[in-house]
């Protein structure tokens, strides 16, 4: 495991400002400060923003055009085709979008690829799917910014095709009727961090808007707050509106299949947190896609049968078992290559791969590696004469970036900083290892692959009362862009003779300034043994809330501790 450090975010005067301006904690107005939050206008939005915050969707380029196709296939009656990915993201995009145009009356038509079989994005050969279908619109949902062959097939066959996407683009964009992506240079759109599914919800808000359904829109946010967290997309801007509102609607739900979903993980009744979808509802969901099977996942939100949204909810859900079952056996696997092998002192880059390995989970196992090892990781599932990779980087490197210089190894590739996916022959994976490591050590320092824990703000448990709690939960929901707060303690004291929980969890009480909170540190059962009663220690950790008998109480959850 890299060794960690605890980075302190620098004293900045504009937390003190922020705080006497908008009437609250010097803790809290760090937190803000430290997220880049640091006049108290940006901090109104960030703290109080409404649905009123959200956009007006025709600034992103191509929006009128699509609203406009759309509205003309629906009066003649065309058959639109919506063509979405396997993943949580384009799921949810191509459901919320047959929704929305099914709602308008539109006949409307959905195609995922299966993954195992077709791989990922709109190939050349899926014109036969359009015109099969007789559908003379097609609708991309989480890809197709690549498609320029099948736009240029499509447009000799005489279909429009729009593309709601938020990949990067290749060397040219496809021949579209129109592009929304945000991610484009001359988009015009201000957010540029919206998910897939935040694409298709500012279609749908210019198609309502322009139809006088807005009181709608909201209802859309429930799937649309589930497909931006699995996506694991920034939660700023108009993301953190879907995501907050969204989390919201999840108190009250209609729609059978989702009911069916959240029940069976256990959460009927309760609130929904980013972490419930990330960690419960989001898995089940992707497990169809992973697995080759994308469309029993359609399925579930499209069937107003209780008895089959059940039946698809345990299908899910026995699909999802299989996939950990399949992940813990290729991370314990490739755990005992890297060991045995010395690779992690070896390499800045981890590249390894295997016949056996499932290529719809490799992804998984790579975040996981990636976070143990902390350093880059690329898992590669080799098919026949070819390898198919998933890589995951640390924040220190960008990923895409190393792909980019050796682009001549592959037959397909792409993705962002932080994930990517490719292909290549199989005879070229050494030539591949080579030159990413090589990149790779010119670039990444041995500070650069020490785990850091970033501090947000020094506090006393003292401090930690009612005002305190009710300001913090104003920051949420938190995630990638707004991380959970991470709070520094100096000198508490153990008063308990520390537990090991399960076998791989430590239960401390600790006491500072005469408050005492209990805290879990999570798969951290060997501090049992290494702190004990009486020790004084200073800790990292955040705020762990949970309810019981209606009642909520507060723990810590510790990422670190020092002696």
């Amino acid at each position: 495991m890299a060794e960690t450090i605890w980075v302190s975010a620098p004293h900045r005067e504009e937390a003190s400002t922020l705080a006497a301006a908008l009437g609250i904690q010097p803790e809290i107005a760090r937190i803000l400060v430290n997220r880049g939050i640091r006049t108290a206008e940006a901090a109104q939005y960030f703290l109080y923003g409404d649905l009123d915050c959200l956009h007006n969707p025709y600034l992103m380029r191509g929006m009128r055009e699509a609203v406009e196709r759309i509205r003309q296939a629906i009066s003649r009656k065309e058959r639109i085709l919506i063509f979405g990915d396997y993943d949580v993201d384009g799921v949810l995009s191509v459901v919320v979008l047959s929704k929305a145009l099914s709602s308008l009356g539109a006949e409307v038509d959905y195609f995922i690829p299966e993954r195992l079989k077709e791989g990922y994005g709109i190939r050349e050969s899926h014109i036969e799917v359009a015109l099969e279908r007789k559908s003379k619109l097609v609708i991309s949902a989480d890809c197709g910014i690549k498609a320029t062959q099948f736009a240029k097939r499509a447009k000799e066959k005489g279909i429009d095709i729009i593309i709601t996407d938020h990949h990067l683009p290749g060397d040219s964009l496809p021949e579209a009727l129109a592009i929304l992506n945000p991610m484009l240079d001359d988009s015009g759109y201000p957010d540029k961090n919206l998910a897939a599914i935040g694409v298709a919800f500012k279609l749908i808000q210019a198609l309502f808007e322009r139809e006088g359904k807005l009181s709608s829109l909201p209802h859309y946010l429930k799937l649309v707050a589930i497909g931006t967290i699995a996506d694991v997309s920034a939660l700023r801007g108009e993301n953190r509106l879907f995501v907050k509102f969204g989390l919201q609607a999840l108190e009250n739900v209609s729609n059978t299949g989702l009911m069916s979903l959240i029940e069976l993980c256990g959460l009927e009744g309760r609130k929904i947190s980013v972490g419930d979808v990330g960690f419960r509802i989001g898995p089940r969901i992707n497990a169809a896609g992973r697995m080759g099977v994308a469309n029993l996942a359609v399925q579930l939100f499209f069937t107003e049968s209780r008895l089959e949204s059940l039946a698809l909810a345990q299908r899910l859900d026995d699909l999802n078992a299989e996939r950990q079952r399949t992940q813990n056996r290729i991370y314990n696997q490739a755990l005992e290559i890297i060991r045995s092998r010395s690779l992690d002192k070896r390499y800045r880059f981890l590249v390894l791969g295997c016949e056996e390995w499932h290529r719809g989970v490799i992804g998984i196992v790579a975040s996981k590696l990636k976070d143990f090892f902390y350093r880059p990781v690329l898992l590669l599932a080799y098919e026949d004469a070819q390898a198919c990779g998933s890589g995951r980087s640390i924040s220190e490197f960008p990923l895409i970036n190393c792909l980019d210089e050796c682009r001549d190894l592959f037959l397909d590739y792409g993705g962002h900083a932080m994930a990517v996916g490719c292909t290549l022959l199989r005879e070229n994976v050494s030539l591949f290892k080579r030159a990413v490591n090589a990149y790779a050590s010119s670039f990444l320092n041995d500070e650069h692959l020490k785990r850091k824990i970033g501090i947000d703000s020094r506090v006393n448990f003292s401090n930690i009362d009612s005002s305190f709690i009710r300001n913090y939960s104003l920051l949420s929901p938190f995630g990638v862009g707004n991380p959970t707060p991470i709070f520094l303690t100096e000198g508490a004291e153990v008063i308990n003779d520390p537990q090991k929980i399960k076998d791989k969890h430590c239960k401390l009480l600790l006491r500072q300034n005469e408050r005492v909170f209990e805290a879990l540190g999570w798969e951290k059962g060997d501090w049992a043994a290494k702190v004990k009663r009486g020790d004084r220690i200073d800790l990292a950790y955040s705020l762990r809330f949970s309810e019981y008998m209606g009642e909520e109480t507060i723990s810590l959850s510790l990422e670190d501790i020092k002696k």
